[in-house]
């Protein structure tokens, strides 16, 4: 397995994994699947600051895991909200696992101080694997979304990257570091 920074050239083998989360799960709150040029471009835009990476084997794209903004606000420039989606047969494998653990370390050395997590519930396997990974419950958002003809609720978990400190500098692009 092979941790990389995704290009954009991955876009389609990214979408094909995260198209069956929005077709029929609740695990995204997106109804439509984004047409490929739109997913690139949201790729292209989280990559102007934040890690996007892929996990690799045998020249396929097993899953992935990026950062993003996690509100507008100078205060939070400190905060991302991360997510990682597992192709189905990469479950259970240690690839989200991995997948995290680099994105952590990415954001660690751009200096940023706080990951959120926020996991539609139920869902188990999300929530023992981010527990697992570090990560507190520290609230439940209830009935914030609706999909698949239910209201459903949204658990937010907070995983510290590193000791906060007074004065922080601003958090680094992505451009300036490599894996």
């Amino acid at each position: 397995m092979h941790i990389r920074f995704a290009k954009l050239a991955d876009s389609p083998a990214i979408l094909d994994i995260y198209a069956p989360f929005v077709q029929n799960t609740a695990i995204t709150f997106e109804y439509i699947v984004p047409p490929l040029s739109e997913f690139t471009e949201r790729i292209q835009h989280i990559q102007q600051q934040f890690p996007f990476l892929v996990a690799e084997e045998d020249r396929q794209i097993r899953g992935y895991a990026y950062a993003s903004r996690h509100r507008d606000r100078i205060a939070y420039q400190w905060s991302v909200e991360t997510s990682v989606y597992i192709h189905p047969d990469g479950h259970r494998r240690g690839i989200a696992r991995q997948l995290y653990n680099t994105l952590f370390d990415v954001l660690r050395r751009q200096g940023y101080f706080n990951a959120y997590a926020g996991i539609t519930i139920p869902n188990q396997p999300s929530e023992i694997f981010h527990k697992a990974m570090g990560f507190e419950l520290i609230g439940v958002y209830p009935n914030v979304g609706y999909k698949l003809g239910e209201w459903r609720n949204v658990a937010w978990y907070q995983l510290p990257l590193q000791e906060h400190q007074s004065g922080p500098s601003k958090p680094m692009s992505i451009i300036h570091l490599a894996l």
